[in-house]
């Protein structure tokens, strides 16, 4: 990937990217924040599964799955 910015549910298993901001309702955000998905933080995915319908990304040394549309209001670089 380029230094664009795009959400995290499009990175695959192997890639990695940084996290520039969170979006969607405070309800996620706030959970999100809770498990680690803060603004500069590393996230590697892991697993993703075939259809597409979520991931398991590595964050602060923990996996962690996230759906598809979860991990899509996640923007990394």
């Amino acid at each position: 990937m380029t230094d664009e910015i795009y959400p995290l549910n499009r990175i695959r298993p192997g890639e990695s990217a940084v996290i520039v901001s969170l979006t969607g309702g405070d309800g996620i955000r706030r959970r999100l924040l809770d498990l680690g998905f803060s603004n500069g933080t590393k996230v590697f995915c892991v697993l993703s599964q075939r259809r597409n319908e979520g991931a398991a990304y590595l964050v602060r040394g923990t996996v962690i799955a996230l759906r598809k549309e979860d991990a899509a209001g996640i923007l990394v670089r």
